[in-house]
């Protein structure tokens, strides 16, 4: 009888603890909740969406035209009541402002948030002595040191006073070096960011 109610008073003490703490006690299934991906600030502001990208279209109370849009090849969305919507070459942020003011028509005081889902448009390609060859997914603000990164780094034969970008832009071609070993050591200035289309090259 006695082991029995110690068994009992054992199982109930931390659970009376934490009631007197004010705090309940951890459930093992939700003590480390998975955080939910947040959208990168910078890309609100600056990266251009493209065809095959994935975007998020939020309206405030209005879940009829709020979902995961595919912009389409010819950089088109389509979305309820306003048909088809220009995506490609706009910002997130200039896409937002596009929809609020078409629905203005139909909703007072349209809120309206977009947040890239998927980045597919933008591409960069690694040649020469990477892990992985090819192209790389561009995310906003990819630098070199991170498109290499992506390719699984360097391999043992690469030659780190040899890399270069090669880049078309406006109607030229550049041939930009990279200092590597430089940007490694944390010197910003050297970790050259990178365009969409650009090529590096390691030999």
């Amino acid at each position: 009888m006695k082991s029995g109610m110690l068994i009992i008073v054992a199982f109930f003490v931390p659970t009376l603890f934490c009631h007197a703490q004010g705090i309940k006690p951890e459930n093992p299934a939700v003590a480390n909740p998975v955080a939910l991906p947040v959208a990168d600030a910078a890309s609100a502001d600056s990266y251009r969406i493209g065809p095959s990208d994935v975007i998020t279209v939020t309206v405030w109370k209005e879940p009829a035209l709020s979902g995961n849009l595919l912009v389409r090849p010819d950089g088109m969305i389509s979305m309820s009541l306003l048909g088809d919507v220009q995506a490609s070459g706009m910002t997130p942020l200039q896409l937002a402002n596009q929809i609020a003011a078409k629905l203005k028509k139909y909703i007072q005081d349209p809120n309206v948030s977009v947040v890239l889902t998927q980045i597919n448009s933008k591409k960069v390609f690694l040649l020469g002595e990477v892990q992985k060859r090819g192209p790389v997914d561009m995310t906003p603000g990819m630098t070199v040191l991170q498109a290499i990164a992506s390719a699984g780094g360097l391999t043992d034969f690469a030659d780190t006073k040899k890399i270069y970008i090669l880049r078309d832009e406006a109607g030229t071609h550049q041939k930009i070096p990279v200092r590597y070993k430089e940007a490694l050591k944390g010197n910003s200035e050297l970790n050259l960011a990178l365009k969409s289309g650009d090529t590096i090259v390691v030999l």
